[in-house]
């Protein structure tokens, strides 16, 4: 089996002005220019993001977007274009985030088309799944995740399957201080796995990160990351401080 390397993803949402971005940049190069063996990936909003693609176009930290467009050009007021990401150096695309699907409408379909466009421009997505509260506690949990896997991430080559990186968000678990257990946790990562093992194949499967995404802390981080198929996590709050994100970079797998 391929070694999968580690991946933390810093999720900034809708917080930071350009100055404080910047800050947060900075501060976050200096403390994690001592890791190795794992990547570290940052997405600031929109207004931000070239001026934080300057601080770390040298040194540890990959630059991600939070959102973009399936076209590549178009009229499409308030869009962002895949080669307007690369224009800028982004990396990683965050797509079908669950604020996302539930504010603004998103469905597997349109997230299929986010993906498979991100591909295409060399942009790495890192696609969202999850369930919400009322899902889990109706036991529909895999059925919701298999729905969004195989509707959601149709249409790779295997090659190009191997290369995306999946989130699981249990939508109960952002933003409310709840957080799966490690146990519960594996457990959606290993199913996640299975079905994409089913769609494109063992390597595939094999080469897949599968991040975390459901209030990554300090104080849980090493618990998560010390199960089999969790490779990393999308971290939301606790990316927005230079202290408790370096702790999280930091982990240390029990």
């Amino acid at each position: 089996m391929p070694k999968r390397i580690p991946l933390i993803a810093g999720n900034w949402k809708m917080f930071k002005t350009r100055s404080e971005a910047k800050d947060l940049a900075f501060g976050l190069k200096l403390s994690c220019a001592d890791v190795t063996g794992r990547e570290i990936l940052i997405c600031p909003p929109y207004t931000a993001i070239e001026q934080v693609a300057e601080i770390v176009k040298t040194g540890p930290i990959a630059l991600g977007a939070q959102n973009m467009h399936w076209e590549s050009k178009g009229a499409f007021t308030g869009e962002v274009a895949p080669g307007m990401l690369v224009d800028v150096g982004v990396k990683y695309v965050i797509v079908g985030h669950s604020e996302r699907r539930q504010y603004f409408a998103e469905t597997n379909e349109t997230v299929n088309k986010k993906m498979k466009a991100a591909v295409q421009f060399g942009i790495i997505p890192i696609v969202c799944i999850g369930e919400t509260l009322n899902e889990r506690e109706a036991n529909r949990t895999l059925a919701v995740i298999s729905l969004q896997v195989r509707n959601g991430m149709e249409g790779l080559s295997n090659q190009q399957a191997g290369k995306i990186v999946i989130a699981y968000e249990p939508v109960w678990a952002i933003g409310t201080g709840k957080t799966a257990t490690a146990a519960q946790a594996e457990e959606a990562h290993a199913y996640i796995r299975k079905l994409f093992s089913e769609m494109y194949g063992a390597d595939a499967a094999d080469s897949v990160r599968i991040l975390y995404g459901g209030s990554m802390k300090p104080d849980n981080v090493s618990d998560l990351m010390s199960q089999p198929d969790i490779d990393g996590g999308l971290v939301g709050g606790a990316s927005l401080e230079v202290e408790s994100f370096t702790k999280i970079v930091k982990y240390a797998v029990k």
